[in-house]
């Protein structure tokens, strides 16, 4: 029971001063001209602002609530180093053995930087601690115990921030003495372009003190893809650079790894692996088209829409047979520079577009030589898109470019409404796999049909090389592509495609799939029909191989080590041409894996190793990152082992603690306070007025009538 006197004014607080002023003032003025009764008349005034501020006595039937000791524990991957594992249950069992004693407290365990749990980098128990008082008042909060190696990314930079007002101490796991070292990133580049090399900046950072000799020196060896491993001695503490080759596009690695010292905490911060993509200048596009026609623009803003293409477009306006009588000097027109293109700096180029171009004389024979010469011997790329123009009589395949397409026209013309469909090769193929609008399930006819609008014209012809990834009029050949040499070529027997990017019949991913051609055109190594994937996270290494072919043989893994093992892939049901394996490997480095592809050695490399960098980068067990906010709630931080304790881990040394109500600073040598915040619950209000009815009018009556008798004598 809790007893209390409130006021609930009879007329606003305002009047009531004004009215208070007034008679104070009144009995003042009595009291200068000492008036018989002042004293009585200033108990009557008394007695009725007393009637009008209307006191109430308030009993209050209170339910008292338990506090509430939040105890988070430290359960991230640097926990587990040393004995800290043993040392945090050795905490934790004193801690339960001390909270239970104190009355009226309850205990809430908190686990938290849990591997997998974490949302961010590194150790962050505060974002644990929130969404543990999700379902905990903060007038009840006690205390919190931080369990941890104070090695903690997220804490607070004010107390204000915390939401609750109690004191936050922290019970430091390892010892202050700890030694270690690591590899600090101090510069490292996210890209490169292929065939330069970029730099990388690194330290040897060093934490605690060791007795070993040749402290201040470190020995550090570098890995870099193809290239024997290179070992450096450097000084801790300082700036080593480092140079990174970029050998090709995609991701490339370079492993740092640092000596072990005698008496480190751990070697798992030791290392350090930088991947950087590598990407290619600007990739030079010729496109020629043979004449106007609505297709030429859509090749055209393809490419220059791909800001990673310089493209150089030629269109033949005037044929050389065309003669119409007009002067050569009344013509806008400029002379093709075909000497300058195709025999001078023919190299320069990635890829070359013949878009319905028909050999007119404009060409001479020595220069399609060159093209077929610039794609088998010099890797070049060769792309033709046609129609009726490569089955008539003027067809490039009718010059010495045929020694590179990879299909001869017939003649024959197909003047049909048509959908493209996409083979079974090319639903294994990059190029063509998961085209939007393809529907793979069968139609009643047993035939895939895609949703994408038709085409009316191709060109029919034989392939005698590469893969039909697309198939059109009566299902002949539509799309083939082809590894001619060194380079590539593509054919498309239609020059329909812009009907897609004009949206006729619903249109179709014209986009897609000519941004996919040009590039694997151009070797982009994620459009490679066969590649060898590594990746890992933790340590556990993923294996994809990709192929065209029906089976694929084991890929050999290399281990950081030098130990190897055989692996098995297996298909993916989802996925054509896909085989894929996840396997758990024991140390952490760098993998690397080989397999026998349909021309060459397939290789691929992963870093297996520590999911949460941040989380390993420092290890040693420090006071100064929870310190300010300690201090700040007035909370201590406390070492549970002392230096150069050489005692079992169980043997912790877990400060007193006590209950506090209204104690600023709440911790000390060998103690911990806890806040009581005596919070209750309130069951029931019963309200009594003081000064009100007959009583007041009464005491009221009888003051003034005192007062009357008084002046009358």
């Amino acid at each position: 029971m809790n007893w209390s006197i409130t006021f609930a004014p009879l007329v606003p607080l305002p009047v009531l001063t004004v009215l208070a002023i007034v008679a104070l003032g009144l009995v003042v003025a009595l009291l200068v001209r000492r008036s018989r009764g002042a004293l009585i008349r200033l108990a009557a005034l008394a007695a009725l602002i007393a009637a009008l501020l209307n006191p109430i006595l308030k009993q209050e039937q209170r339910e008292s609530l338990a506090n509430v000791a939040i105890v988070v524990l430290d359960e991230s991957p640097s926990q587990k180093l040393a004995d800290r594992t043993k040392q945090m249950d050795a905490i934790r069992s004193d801690l339960e053995t001390k909270l239970d004693k104190i009355p009226n407290l309850n205990i809430k365990w908190v686990a938290a930087g849990i591997p997998g749990e974490q949302t961010a980098a590194g150790t962050n128990l505060f974002t644990d601690l929130n969404a543990a008082l999700n379902d905990t008042a903060p007038d009840r909060i006690a205390g919190v115990l931080f369990v941890t190696d104070g090695q903690v990314h997220d804490v607070p930079k004010s107390a204000a921030s915390l939401g609750f007002d109690a004191p936050v101490h922290t019970l430091l796991t390892g010892k202050p003495d700890e030694f270690d070292r690591r590899i600090e990133v101090i510069e490292a580049p996210r890209y490169g372009l292929v065939g330069q090399s970029r730099p990388i900046q690194i330290a040897v950072r060093e934490t605690g003190k060791t007795a070993a000799d040749g402290i201040g020196t470190a020995t550090l060896k570098v890995r870099r893809e193809g290239l024997p491993d290179e070992t450096l001695q450097t000084e801790v503490g300082q700036t080593v650079k480092i140079d990174m080759p970029i050998p090709h596009t995609g991701q490339n690695i370079v492993e740092i790894e640092l000596q072990p010292t005698p008496g480190e905490l751990t070697t798992a911060n030791n290392r350090a692996v930088i991947a950087a993509e590598g990407v290619r200048e600007n990739l030079r596009v010729l496109l020629v088209s043979g004449e106007p026609h609505p297709g030429e623009r859509t090749w055209r803003n393809l490419l220059k829409s791909d800001a990673a293409v310089d493209l150089v477009h030629f269109t033949i306006l005037r044929p050389p047979e065309k003669q119409d009588g007009t002067p050569i000097n009344q013509l806008s027109l400029i002379a093709f520079p075909t000497r300058e293109l195709f025999s001078e700096k023919i190299n320069q180029f990635d890829l070359i577009i013949f878009d319905r171009y028909e050999h007119r004389g404009i060409l001479q024979l020595l220069y399609y030589d060159n093209i077929a010469r610039y794609v088998d011997e010099h890797g070049g790329a060769l792309l033709v898109a046609g129609g009726d123009d490569y089955a008539g009589s003027y067809s490039i395949y009718h010059t010495p470019l045929a020694s590179v397409l990879p299909a001869a026209p017939t003649g024959r013309v197909f003047e049909m409404p048509f959908k493209a469909k996409i083979t079974p090769e090319g639903q294994k193929h990059p190029v063509t796999k998961g085209l939007p609008g393809w529907n793979s399930a069968k139609t009643a006819d047993a035939s895939p049909e895609p949703t994408w609008g038709r085409w009316f014209r191709q060109a029919e012809v034989n392939p005698h090389r590469g893969r039909v990834v697309m198939s059109g009029a009566e299902d002949k050949p539509l799309l083939i592509l082809d590894r001619k040499g060194k380079g590539r070529v593509a054919l498309l027997t239609s020059d329909n495609a812009w009907l897609w990017a004009r949206g006729y019949d619903g249109g179709g991913p014209h986009t897609d799939l000519l941004r996919r051609l040009s590039h694997w055109l151009m070797k982009e190594p994620d459009l490679e029909e066969e590649r060898l994937i590594a990746s890992a996270k933790g340590l556990k290494l993923t294996l994809e191989r990709r192929s065209m072919e029906d089976k694929v043989g084991p890929v050999k893994v290399l281990g950081p080590g030098g130990e190897t093992s055989d692996v098995s892939l297996q298909p993916v049901p989802t996925e054509p041409g896909v085989w894929r394996s996840t396997v758990d490997v024991k140390l952490p480095g760098l993998y690397k894996a080989e397999t026998a592809g349909p021309s060459s050695t397939l290789t691929a490399v992963a870093n297996a190793g520590i999911e949460d960098p941040r989380e390993m980068s420092e290890v040693t067990a420090t006071e100064q990152k929870m310190k300010p906010i300690a201090d700040a709630t007035g909370g201590g931080v406390f070492w549970t082992k002392s230096k150069g304790s050489s005692g079992p881990a169980t043997d912790v040394d877990v400060p007193r603690i006590s209950m506090m109500s209204s104690a600023k600073i709440m911790a000390g040598s060998g103690w911990l306070g806890l806040k009581d915040r005596q919070a209750f619950l309130t069951r029931g209000v019963k309200l009594t007025p003081m000064f009100t009815g007959f009583a007041a009018l009464s005491a009221l009556l009888a003051l003034i009538a005192l007062a009357w008798w008084r002046e009358g004598r």
